[in-house]
């Protein structure tokens, strides 16, 4: 018997859950909680409040929370690189930026071809130091996440940005809005989601999925993985197996490689976006609308700590 925060939708979600854990409401009182990112060596996670301008710390030494960086730019999407330091999408900056080990705040990429970029959404650090980032217009759209502008671009793009050089590439240019981005664990698949829908009617819900090249620097052509069956997906993180944990209306739901939804962990608000953390890097905290919540799971994330 499973609570019933827990459906499952094919048997293979029961090797995934756990039939006695319990969702656990951590926090609320957000606006939009958006952009979990779990940093290991501090015992703690950051997540964003995209509208109340600022960025969240839940303590899980002792279940404190507290403000961690507040104005904040409006940040949304978090991503932890390999040296421990937070990278984060800024809204109101229209840019990527880096925590450095001393405190400061470095602009990594605010361009694309001498265009400002519209308002960087959710990103991924590679093994190889390069960030992939979606950059659709939300942050301009209103002054409720960021400041409204037009788009100097034209175009709600997915850009790589390489570690060394600093360059941005265009590496998928056929998303409506692209949203949540992640990797395989293996880094040969890169996973985007498309919330379209929200500009286009009857636009894209979905999860496509596209190879990367031999390089590593480049995407062949994204075939669709997922279509949402409530509301949107927006940010999601793969587990070690390569299993999918994706936010949606009714909370997170729960692919399989293959593409077919085995599960669901149900959530009373929307679901903005997840990632794996504690010390075994299996417990899943979801931001969703108003709140924090997390839930311990029998999967691992894929890679290093993010």
């Amino acid at each position: 018997m499973f609570t019933p925060s827990i459906e499952i939708v094919d048997e293979r979600f029961e090797r995934l859950v756990f039939g006695n854990t319990h969702l656990d409401k951590l926090y609320t009182g957000c606006r939009w909680a958006e952009g979990p990112a779990h940093l290991p060596a501090g015992k703690y996670l950051v997540w964003s409040d995209i509208p109340n301008d600022r960025v969240m710390r839940f303590d899980e030494t002792n279940g404190s929370v507290s403000v961690f960086l507040s104005p904040a730019m409006n940040q949304n999407g978090h991503f932890v690189d390999r040296e421990g330091r937070l990278v984060s999408c800024e809204h109101r900056g229209r840019c990527i930026s880096r925590i450095e080990h001393d405190g400061s705040r470095k602009v990594l990429a605010d361009d694309f071809q001498g265009k400002r970029l519209n308002s960087p959404n959710d990103l991924v650090v590679k093994s190889d130091g390069s960030i992939w980032f979606s950059d659709p217009t939300y942050g301009i759209d209103s002054d409720y996440e960021g400041d409204a502008a037009p788009s100097e671009i034209g175009a709600s793009n997915v850009y790589r940005l390489d570690a060394h050089s600093g360059e941005v590439a265009a590496v998928a240019t056929d998303f409506v809005k692209p949203n949540g981005l992640a990797f395989s664990p293996d880094e040969r698949l890169l996973y985007i989601a498309d919330t379209g829908t929200t500009h286009v009617k009857d636009g894209p819900h979905h999860i496509r999925v596209a190879e990367l090249s031999v390089d590593g620097r480049s995407l062949g052509p994204a075939r669709l993985f997922a279509t949402c069956t409530m509301g949107l997906f927006d940010g999601f993180r793969l587990d070690a197996n390569g299993n999918l944990w994706t936010s949606a209306g009714d909370g997170v739901h729960v692919y399989a490689p293959d593409g077919a939804l085995i599960g669901k962990i149900k959530v009373p608000e929307v679901v903005s976006n997840v990632c794996f953390g504690g010390p075994k890097r299996n417990r899943l905290y979801i931001c969703a609308t108003t709140s924090l919540y997390a839930i311990y799971v029998n999967a691992r994330g894929a890679g290093w700590p993010r």
